[in-house]
């Protein structure tokens, strides 16, 4: 637990104008568990663009009033953000917005670019100005330039692309086209699906399809982009199998909905597999399996059908309080665990548990939860963890940045057992995640160090705002 996450984008195009920014803020709904740190919508109303965006959920940024003030149009877009790249502040929020010559464009991005500094220190040089430290503001920099000098919004797309590294999940919307890109990697996930009336909808997930009422089409492949206008859909694959498909494996271990399908995998399936694995690999005598509310429980009960143990209700998640990464610091995390998370005594005193979780970072969030169990009386907890240990930083879009902080770089299995408090722990093996996918190509370098891109030479979150600092700095000390 305790990792933080990404982002989640949606958009719409329909054959007429409607309320289309009440479809968006049902879709943002749906991905709320993407990013809670800000939000925003972009409405296209012929070709004039009407946004609002800011720091909180989804239902704090858009009261009843606020969604009445945005005009009926055509498309839309909208984002939800944890950011991996910039400060949590509202000139970061998304979706981002830019006027220049050929028009207006909106965009809301998924991901994080392995080369966004580069990418930025270059444009910068060029007489390039920047108004927020996110890589997004990079990408719609590239994406511009290229503009000036293709005939086409579709195009100059396609020309960015062959200078963007990492990962890039995104909706563009123009005064004509909503546009869909993955990268050619397919890091992180985009689908798209149709609805009654006619309307396209794109999405992170398709969970976020099915809030609207819009029927899942399919997924975009690595490298591809969606043109969808008036006339019809397009689709164009240069970019498609210029690189090995890695898609990253952790949506299904934890980022995803359970409901989600995502490149024909279902996420609830996924994790039903990582449980039966963690029972073959890691057995243990037990009278109840518990799951670690939300993404646990699926595995948990996985866990639970392979080995014949009884599934429990243990712990029971108060839905009122966000994911324990929304706290500063580790003192309020730890303050958070106790309020989000209660014991159900009757399923635990006395019992032998098998607690499941998705994964342990720092081992903070364990600790407490296995101290909540003891108190509620169980005689012993065997951790059990449908992710192999992180041991290396991540830079394709999960807040991951340092080997400092991972538990699993500095103690054995044994030693992050008596540090958490339980009896065993089991992680999934490594060689098992291509059993979540079915095989399909998937990024496991937050466990392994095999990156699919080139490293980056500065993996701070807070890299740009450093920046900034630093040639302040030299200014006043000129």
């Amino acid at each position: 637990m305790a990792i933080h996450e990404e982002c989640g984008v949606f958009g719409i195009i329909s054959p007429r104008p409607v309320d289309v920014a009440r479809f968006v803020y049902y879709g943002l709904y749906a991905l709320q568990h993407r990013g809670q740190e800000s939000c925003g919508i972009a409405v296209n109303d012929d070709g004039v663009f009407a946004s609002r965006k800011d720091l909180g959920l989804v239902g704090e940024v858009f009261p009843e009033d606020a969604l009445l003030r945005l005009p009926q149009g055509a498309m839309a877009v909208g984002h939800v953000r944890y950011g991996t790249t910039g400060a949590s502040s509202r000139r970061n929020c998304q979706p981002l917005e830019v006027n220049h010559q050929k028009g207006h464009m909106a965009i809301a991005h998924n991901g994080n670019l392995s080369n966004a500094c580069a990418l930025r220190s270059e444009l910068e040089l060029s007489g390039a100005i920047f108004h927020t430290t996110s890589d997004t503001e990079t990408i719609a920099y590239v994406i511009t330039r290229e503009r000036l000098t293709t005939p086409s919004i579709e195009d100059a797309v396609s020309a960015a692309m062959n200078r963007l590294e990492g990962a890039y999940s995104l909706i563009l919307m123009s005064p004509q086209k909503l546009i869909c890109v993955r990268d050619p990697h397919g890091f992180r996930p985009l689908c798209f699906g149709r609805m009654p009336d006619g309307a396209y909808v794109a999405a992170s997930e398709s969970c976020a399809l099915a809030a609207v009422g819009a029927e899942f089409v399919r997924d975009l492949e690595p490298g591809e982009i969606l043109i969808f206008q008036q006339s019809g859909v397009t689709s164009r694959r240069e970019h498609c199998g210029k690189s090995v498909r890695t898609s990253c494996v952790f949506e299904y271990i934890y980022f995803a909905r359970p409901d989600s399908v995502i490149d024909g995998i279902s996420v609830q399936t996924a994790r039903l597999r990582a449980g039966e694995i963690l029972a073959e690999e890691h057995p243990a005598e037990a009278d109840v399996v518990v799951g670690v509310p939300d993404s646990g429980l699926d595995a948990a009960l996985g866990y639970s059908r392979a080995s014949g143990i009884p599934y429990g209700i243990g712990l029971i998640k108060n839905k009122y309080i966000g994911r324990t990464f929304i706290a500063p610091g580790q003192e309020h995390r730890l303050d958070q665990v106790r309020l989000k998370l209660s014991a159900v005594e009757e399923s635990i005193r006395g019992k032998r548990v098998i607690l499941v979780d998705d994964s342990i970072v720092r081992g903070t969030t364990s600790r407490r939860i296995a101290a909540l169990l003891r108190e509620a009386g169980a005689a012993e907890i065997h951790l059990r963890i449908s992710a192999p240990p992180f041991r290396n930083p991540c830079y394709y879009g999960t807040d991951i940045d340092s080997r400092e902080n991972l538990i699993a770089c500095h103690h054995s299995v044994e030693e992050i057992a008596a540090i958490i408090g339980v009896d065993s722990l089991g992680y999934l093996p490594v060689a098992a995640l291509k059993r979540l996918t079915c095989g399909s190509g998937c990024c496991d370098a937050c466990f392994t160090g095999r990156y699919p891109t080139t490293v980056p030479s500065d993996t701070r979150k807070d890299r740009f705002e450093r920046r900034l600092s630093e040639r302040r700095l030299e200014r006043e000390n000129m």
